[in-house]
């Protein structure tokens, strides 16, 4: 038990060190995640605020502050607890003799590697958006799915409005897309990353984008707003669960965009109940009362 309790305390003081100094530029830019973040954010605001979709939305959007804290807890604070239980996992799995090796189902080793990283970004958007499907159709995740379908205002932040639950859902996803990719150096993946980031805060920015005939591939602003949409059509848990590619829905006939002015009611049923604040939400989806 002790080991696994050092590995833990390790790994969460290293992501802490390692947090504090990205802030303070002693890592190497291309893995500065923290002013990464902050530049997209910047860069796409702007883009919001220059060529608003939505006219009459305001600059400071209706809980821009609370997408902004959402931001950098999701994307930092939680993450460095989350890295030591992590740490302490993979360090049980190496017990079992479960290694990189043994889950791998092809090998890029000598494949390009620009080739790897984009096989490894399909295949990391492939399993994240299946888990995105599992958070609508099932009621005990779809509590903590809530939180990011909260947002009644669209903008880039609303891109890491979610449950710290959700972190458990997700971050293991990077590691067992490294996995089952055998030969894998990932120390390129923070270009992967980036991209990924950028994707998702233009999905959700206020700002009219569809990418042309790539919008089959690519996912936008456009065909996100109405996953978040009030109303989905009957029968449907959801719609459009696309993350950066839009092409899995294209496949599996989740796709839905009736129209384009951008002027929808978004939310759930009954989102008038729900938590405003950050502790309450972050907390929602843990009583048996709560649907």
């Amino acid at each position: 038990m002790e080991k696994y309790l050092n590995a833990f305390i390790n790994a969460f003081n290293g992501t802490i060190d390692w947090t504090w100094k990205s802030i303070i530029f002693e890592v190497p830019w291309h893995t500065n995640y923290f002013w990464g973040l902050t530049i997209i954010s910047l860069f796409i605001w702007g883009l919001e605020i220059t060529f608003p979709w939505r006219k009459n939305q305001s600059i400071f959007r209706r809980d821009f502050w609370l997408d902004a804290l959402y931001m950098f807890s999701n994307f930092f604070i939680f993450a460095i607890v989350i890295s030591g239980v992590y740490e302490a996992l993979e360090l049980l799995f190496s017990n079992f003799d479960i290694t990189t090796k043994s889950l791998s189902l092809i090998n890029t080793a000598s494949w390009a590697t620009w080739l790897q990283l984009l096989v490894f970004f399909i295949v990391l958007d492939f399993l994240q958006w299946f888990t995105h499907v599992l958070l609508h159709k099932y009621n005990f995740l779809w509590k903590f799915h809530k939180v990011h379908h909260s947002v009644k205002e669209m903008g880039f932040a609303a891109h890491l409005r979610y449950h710290w639950m959700e972190n458990i859902l997700y971050k293991p996803l990077k590691t067992f897309g490294v996995m089952i990719i055998g030969g894998f150096e990932p120390e390129q993946a923070y270009i992967v990353h980036f991209i990924t980031i950028a994707i998702g805060h233009f999905n959700h920015a206020n700002i009219k984008i569809t990418w042309g005939i790539f919008k089959y591939v690519i996912n936008n602003p456009v065909m996100h707003l109405y996953h978040h949409a009030h109303a989905i059509p009957k029968g449907k848990k959801g719609i459009n669960y696309g993350i950066s590619l839009s092409l899995w829905d294209y496949i599996f006939k989740t796709n839905y965009i009736p129209e384009d002015s951008g002027n929808i009611e978004i939310g759930f049923k009954d989102d008038d109940k729900f938590p405003t604040d950050f502790m309450n939400q972050n907390l929602y989806g843990f009583k048996k009362d709560q649907k």
